[in-house]
């Protein structure tokens, strides 16, 4: 990357200093207008969101509401569907994070958090726990975390062989999610047929029902782990590097890089028990940001936007489609992100030895 100097010193191209008080930013400017754009449209995504349905909701009707204003429309809006539309996006935006975090770990497009068995291994555990009776809205995300980092733990012990190596991790991450999932279904069995339906549908990846209890939770959860996603976001350019580089640059490698793929393992499990195990929403948002930004890191934010973006798009289309039955969100984010999956492993494997896939 070239560099170029002027009177504020040397910056790399394309980035802009930003100065807050005594404190310097250098700030990609495609990425920062590819944010500020994704945001306008989550913003009138959000919108959309709250003013379809069975019953159209006059836009100025349905901000009055958000923003706590008496309104006829309370029910509609303020009870039935800003809370599912918040906990969309926590979702959205943690998958779009986790599944950043853990592909720059694995270097590898494919190496998200539904593909290499991290979300099968909380759907196991949660799904488990709700065939034995348990149904608490505290409990059920905390054992999807454990779920998360369990199966996590695995795969990386099994994929370390003097090193991480990326193919290996991500073979190795897709025999033990199919593995998972057979548990998943043997637990499905055993329960009780109306806990199995509900379990079924839950595995699909759905926000039908689901409201305050689920996404206040997350939201504590997400804004603790806050701080570390700021360190992760300058973390991940030294662990993007091979590792002579990285390590010449006085960097940990190791540690970093095991305190990225724990934060992304968090974060996918945690948003795995508010609402499913989600397909494809991990995998689509950070490559898709990355080439709509164009850097060399996967971008945090922009990724975190689009995964919002892309889940509460999916759910709107879930919930009128075939209205007035409402399907589960992870159909429609599966219906897009397995024709990508697709593209991504033939484009993959026509890229030749030392490009970019």
């Amino acid at each position: 990357m070239s560099a170029v100097t002027g009177a504020q010193g040397v910056r790399p191209a394309g980035y802009a200093v930003l100065r807050v008080r005594r404190a310097a930013l250098l700030v990609h400017r495609r990425a920062a207008g590819v944010a500020v754009a994704l945001a306008l449209l989550l913003a009138a995504s959000c919108l959309a969101y709250l003013c379809v349905g069975e019953s159209f909701v006059h836009p100025v009707d349905a901000l009055e509401v958000v923003f706590g204003q008496p309104s006829p429309d309370e029910l509609v809006v303020g009870t039935l569907r800003e809370p599912r539309m918040v906990l969309g996006l926590l979702v959205g935006a943690a998958f779009g994070v986790a599944g950043a975090l853990i592909q720059t770990v694995a270097r590898n497009p494919l190496a998200s958090p539904d593909i290499i068995g991290i979300s099968h291994g909380a759907s196991a555990l949660t799904v488990g726990a709700m065939t034995f009776g348990v149904t608490s809205y505290t409990v059920l995300p905390l054992l999807s975390v454990l779920g998360g980092i369990a199966a996590a733990a695995l795969v990386y012990v099994f994929a370390w062989r003097g090193g991480l190596h990326a193919a290996r991790f991500v073979l190795i991450g897709i025999g033990f999610a199919i593995a998972l999932r057979s548990v998943t279904t043997l637990f499905m069995t055993k329960g009780d047929y109306l806990v199995a339906q509900q379990a079924q549908i839950w595995m699909t990846g759905s926000l039908n029902g689901r409201g305050w209890n689920e996404a206040n939770p997350l939201a504590l959860t997400l804004l603790v782990l806050l701080p570390f996603v700021l360190w992760a976001a300058r973390a991940q350019r030294a662990a993007g590097l091979d590792d002579d580089t990285a390590t010449a640059l006085g960097t940990r490698l190791g540690r970093v890089r095991l305190g990225l793929v724990l934060l992304g393992v968090v974060l996918a499990s945690v948003a795995t028990g508010a609402a499913g195990p989600v397909d494809f929403v991990a995998l689509l948002a950070p490559q898709t940001a990355r080439r709509l930004t164009r850097t060399a890191q996967l971008p945090l934010l922009c990724s975190a936007l689009l995964g919002a973006l892309i889940v509460v798009l999916a759910d709107l289309l879930a919930r009128r489609l075939f209205s007035p039955t409402e399907l589960p969100v992870g159909v429609l984010t599966a219906a897009v992100g397995a024709p990508y999956l697709i593209w991504l492993i033939v484009r993959s494997r026509s890229v030749r030895p030392g490009g970019t896939p």
